[in-house]
């Protein structure tokens, strides 16, 4: 039943895109789709996806192999400076780029600052895919005369499908509700669009119009990647060849391929993390005075975001792993098109409803960690779901055997084992409320700044001395979180 509920309440977004729809009438939500400036806003925002989505596999695929498949020199460090980018916020890097060259803006400036702090997403499953491949396949194909790159093409990518897809599927849809980056960069797309019309009209019929675009923009990505993904399974039972992988000799392009691995590290890296610490050595000892507040206030809308989203995680993964059946699908399958909307849709989603359900939540905390539960849901729900598959259900039967009643059977069995997955998940859920900022600005009491907000407010103010303070924490708290991300990836061979 909670789990029925918590589906029930992550409709609430969906119900407010199509509410809005149906109550505009067709002829005035034609009347403000079809016009030259929605055209305008699609041409960007699909180009962004048509250009961004296959750079950014380009990259993490090339990564994850080039640190996994071939003999690169100093393969551990690369495997962490890979990873780097995700503890800079999209926004903050762009903030680094546009005060290291403020020439740059509009779709190339997108571009480079959306590949670069994106393509991580991409490297990390696909990295994660080549550390559990069995090596014998490879050597099979080997054995039958192909060379290292017919390898990589006809046996190891068929299998990393599933890992492109997936991560290509979490970038797009990055694209799609990314404001503050873009924003940045005066480039503008429907997000962007959305917010300034909720801002001049409170969420008037040009934000309800472009917000049915963007939806449908968000299904038929969903769609098309459930199309692409198809039936594709590859399970195995066993952990494979204990051997190493063979490693693909790159001989004289070992040069060639450190200078690109150094470009990308400087631009996706160094050159956002120089130009943050540049402005926050510019600033006096009292520019950090308002971090306190910022860092507490973001450190308890986080971990409330976290700790609420693990509660509506492990019934509806329970029931997933337990039960599974057409309704625990059904339940599951609700959450992922809830979570798939942006998050200026889910918090224009909550404003409509709190001032028409519950006027006392509007704009309070509750309905702050409301919103990081639907937005951020699948990050926890995907580590709690597999923690659960990985513990064996026979631990529990025997303890019940032993007279042990249900419950303690799965608080002193069960729970235990379930520990590493509820820590990642809550990590990855706490590290995106961290950093959000659309849902944030709009529903957060008055008076809350956290330091996402607090910086988009400083840096929209081009007080970039006040800015980097902010950025300069943002960034430190992100670190454990991606730590134990890229812990996680490097023991899955171990498992």
């Amino acid at each position: 039943m909670l789990a029925i509920a918590f589906a029930a309440a992550a409709m609430i977004p969906v119900a407010y895109v199509l509410q809005a729809a149906v109550a505009m009438g067709w002829d005035e939500l034609a009347t403000l789709v079809f016009r030259p400036r929605v055209a305008d806003l699609l041409a960007n925002t699909v180009l962004l996806l048509v250009i961004g989505v296959p750079c950014t596999v380009a990259l993490g695929v090339a990564g994850a192999w080039l640190v996994e498949r071939t003999t690169l020199p100093a393969r551990r460090p690369v495997t962490v400076l890979l990873v780097v980018p995700l503890t800079i916020p999209a926004f903050v890097a762009s903030y680094g780029w546009a005060s290291a060259v403020p020439s740059i803006h509009g779709l190339g400036g997108g571009l480079l600052v959306a590949v670069l702090a994106y393509y991580p997403l991409v490297y990390l499953p696909v990295l994660a895919s080549l550390r559990g491949l069995d090596p014998a396949l490879e050597e099979s194909a080997r054995s039958l005369g192909m060379n290292g790159w017919r390898v990589f093409v006809r046996v190891v990518l068929p299998q990393l499908r599933l890992a492109i897809l997936g991560g290509g599927l979490v970038v797009a849809l990055h694209l799609l509700a990314e404001y503050g980056a873009f924003a940045f960069l005066r480039f503008e797309t429907f997000t962007t669009a959305i917010v300034v019309a909720y801002q001049t009209s409170f969420a008037g019929p040009n934000a309800a119009a472009l917000g049915v675009v963007l939806a449908t923009l968000c299904l038929v990505l969903l769609v098309v990647e459930a199309s692409a993904r198809g039936r594709l399974r590859y399970a195995r039972v066993g952990s494979g060849s204990q051997l190493p992988a063979p490693r693909l000799e790159l001989g004289r392009a070992t040069p060639l391929v450190m200078a690109g691995l150094v470009v990308l590290v400087g631009a996706a890296v160094v050159v956002p993390l120089a130009n943050i610490v540049r402005w926050a050595a510019a600033g006096t000892a009292a520019d950090w005075t308002p971090l306190t507040s910022a860092a507490w206030q973001t450190v308890g809308l986080a971990t409330g975001g976290a700790l609420a989203a693990l509660a509506v995680a492990i019934p509806v993964g329970w029931l997933s792993v337990r039960y599974g059946g057409r309704l625990s699908r059904t339940i599951e399958g609700a959450l992922y098109v809830a979570s798939s909307l942006p998050a200026i849709i889910v918090a224009l989603a909550l404003v409509t409803f709190t001032l028409w359900a519950i006027p006392a939540a509007y704009q309070s905390v509750a309905t702050v960690i409301a919103a990081y539960v639907l937005i951020f849901l699948p990050r926890a729900l995907v580590s709690v779901r597999a923690g659960i598959a990985q513990v064996p259900e026979s631990l529990e039967e025997s303890a019940r055997s032993l007279g042990v009643s249900p419950v303690r059977a799965r608080l002193r069995v069960t729970a235990p084992l379930l520990l590493p997955a509820l820590g990642s998940g809550a990590a990855l859920v706490a590290l995106g409320a961290a950093n959000e900022l659309t849902a944030t600005l709009l529903l957060a009491p008055t008076g809350t700044r956290t330091l996402a907000t607090g910086f988009w407010s400083a840096a929209s103010a081009i007080d970039y001395v006040a800015a980097a303070p902010y950025a300069v924490v943002l960034v430190a708290l992100s670190i454990p979180a991606v730590a134990l991300m890229l812990a996680q990836v490097r023991a899955r061979r171990s498992r």
